[in-house]
């Protein structure tokens, strides 16, 4: 089965703001037998990170796939950018991030307007906040809208976990992106109580634990190893976002 992963970072949100190169991205790839990654920086300025993508996805097409980070910005309005990245340079998505940019109405808004009218998704770390996440999902049907890491990253609680599920059960529009998910039997939960067809594998990497590539390929297995059936760990593996993204 073809092994799509939904979220690499060429820039992460770590302290250090580590920054990964796109051969780095794809040796990886290639070590861990994952066909095409989803590629994005934060940390950084929309123009940045528009610059850094389209670089990686101009040297490695059809492998990797790149999403622009929204983030207001002091110096420029970041729409027309987004835009022209979508339109013009083929840009598949949109990422945000709530611990860099607030996801209040007057602010975040206009970015989930203009990705259903590109009608692409918005892949959104919400850092556990439910009250935003079921705000948007609800008050735009025509975004699709991705909630990363199960709604929190690494996050301990069930319940919490439990509220962002709810949040997907009762919209079509809401995906679950399942990287950095510590309790694994919340993932099975999850595509049973949403679908497959609605649950993203990522690996949130490139990470070194204790190497890039052995971090992917115990990413991969997470999935590998849950109770689900061969067709719903291809959809998660792969399916799924391969159909969000019309490839």
């Amino acid at each position: 089965m073809p092994i799509y992963d939904s979220h690499v970072h060429l820039k992460h949100g770590d302290a250090a703001r580590t920054e990964y190169a796109p051969e780095t991205i794809v040796e990886t790839m290639d070590a861990a037998g994952i066909e095409r990654s989803v590629v994005f920086a934060m940390s950084t300025t929309t123009r940045r990170s528009i610059g850094m993508a389209q670089r990686a996805a101009q040297a490695f097409p059809g492998r990797l796939i790149p999403y622009v980070y929204a983030l207001p910005n002091y110096l420029r309005p970041v729409l027309s950018e987004i835009d022209k990245a979508v339109s013009e340079l083929g840009f598949r998505g949109i990422k945000l991030h709530a611990g860099e940019c607030r996801l209040a109405e007057y602010l975040a808004d206009p970015v989930f307007e203009l990705a259903a009218e590109l009608d692409v998704p918005c892949l959104v770390d919400f850092l556990g906040d439910f009250a935003a996440a079921r705000r948007i999902a609800e008050g735009f049907p025509k975004t699709r809208l991705i909630i990363a890491h199960l709604g929190q990253y690494l996050c301990a609680s069930a319940e919490r976990h439990d509220r962002f599920i709810e949040i997907a059960e009762g919209r079509e529009n809401a995906f679950l992106d399942v990287s950095g998910v510590a309790l694994l039997w919340k993932i099975e939960d999850a595509v049973r109580r949403i679908g497959a067809d609605r649950v993203l594998f990522g690996t949130d990497g490139p990470h070194e634990a204790p190497d890039t590539a052995s971090f992917a390929a115990r990413e991969i297995n997470k999935i590998s190893m849950l109770s689900l059936s061969d067709a719903e760990k291809e959809d998660v593996l792969g399916g799924t976002l391969a159909r969000l993204l019309k490839m």
